[in-house]
């Protein structure tokens, strides 16, 4: 069977990265390069993302961060089936970065476009490393996202949960500017929670045993403000807890999923064991990927987590995303157009729920 051949651009946040990946769907592709470049030196002393440097920063680099992903995979642009960018979500500066230097390869070398949701691109990494069949149960988890989604087939998604308010990877990051610890703040945490105790801190696990599978962390953050202004708060405290913060995100994380799980099957019915899939940046951290694992084993789901590398942002997501929509034959024009908002799905209404057929 052909398998076909896209190069992938990745710009919507603080990374710049082209890749170049082979496959067919259902997967797993072959990664023939994944050039990420990143930002974080020159963001580090504002604690977070400036887009305008950022946006700077992907027009100065992403030219030649595609000759060496060329370069890398050992292709010329004659050679690829089509060029793939992300459009949105994300900061729209870099978004229009990545999609127009995509449209001038594409017609350079007379290649169809394709506009990529990020989200998507996400959410399908899984068939990239694993070959995971349709359907199964995502967990996306980033700095800017926070969802549960049934994903039934290339764009097609159906929404189980969302945050209400931050985003997970959001609340990491807080938490650690907080605790004076340097951006980005999730790996951070994770690194300083090893040498700390859980349970120093009784902290609110927000949702936990509420209806429906919808996150919330801002109490969560609020809570963490309040102990670490008391005056009795010692520095030698912060590994306690940066332990109990990351902890009490995982006891929410995991009431969340257990309760999509049930949806998954209310929406699905038997279709044998199903998958979690988690996705996104959070998903590298060690810890909520180990107890997920545990939550999926005990609910009889498999478990599928791509690599650190691949859940954070990164180019070969976006260039497998390309390959599952050049099979589909689902190309984009050259007047495709950034988007800083791209929502997967609108939400599924479980009171009526019945299970879907394939």
């Amino acid at each position: 069977m052909r398998t076909f051949t896209v190069l992938g651009l990745e710009t919507s946040c603080d990374e710049t990265a082209a890749g170049i990946v082979r496959g067919r769907a259902p997967g797993p592709g072959e990664i023939l390069s994944n050039v990420v470049l990143s930002q974080l030196q020159e963001h580090a002393a504002f604690g977070g993302v400036v887009p305008e440097i950022a946006a700077r920063a992907h027009v100065e680099a992403l030219d030649s961060i595609v000759e060496a992903a060329l370069a890398e995979a050992g292709i010329s642009g004659d050679r690829l089936d089509a060029v793939a960018a992300t459009a949105g979500p994300g900061l729209i500066g870099g978004v229009m970065v990545g999609l127009t230097t995509a449209k001038a390869l594409a017609l350079a070398w007379d290649k169809p476009l394709i506009a990529v949701n990020h989200l998507e691109a996400h959410a399908l990494t899984a068939r990239l490393t694993n070959g995971i069949a349709f359907p199964y149960l995502l967990l996306l988890i980033s700095g800017g996202h926070c969802q549960l989604l049934a994903v039934e087939a290339v764009g097609k998604f159906h929404l189980l949960g969302t945050t209400i308010d931050d985003a997970v990877g959001e609340a990491f990051d807080k938490a650690a500017k907080l605790l004076g610890l340097p951006y980005p703040g999730g790996p951070n945490i994770e690194a300083l929670a090893k040498a700390g105790d859980p349970r120093a801190f009784a902290l609110p696990r927000p949702m936990v045993g509420r209806e429906g599978a919808d996150f919330s962390f801002s109490g969560l953050k609020t809570a963490v403000r309040q102990i670490v202004r008391r005056p009795d708060f010692a520095d030698g405290a912060r590994a306690d807890m940066a332990a109990s913060f990351q902890a009490a995100v995982i006891d929410s994380l995991l009431d969340r999923v257990g309760s999509a799980m049930s949806m998954f099957r209310t929406l699905f019915g038997d279709r044998g064991e199903p998958t979690l899939v988690v996705a996104g940046g959070v998903a590298a951290n060690a810890a909520i990927r180990a107890a997920l694992g545990k939550l999926a084993e005990a609910q009889g789901f498999r478990t599928a987590i791509p690599p650190p590398p691949l859940c954070t942002d990164n180019a070969a997501m976006i260039a497998w995303a390309g390959v599952e929509r050049v099979e589909l034959g689902l190309f984009d024009s050259l007047a495709a157009e950034p988007r800083a908002r791209w929502p997967l799905s609108m939400p599924t209404d479980m009171a009526s729920a019945t299970p879907l057929t394939s």
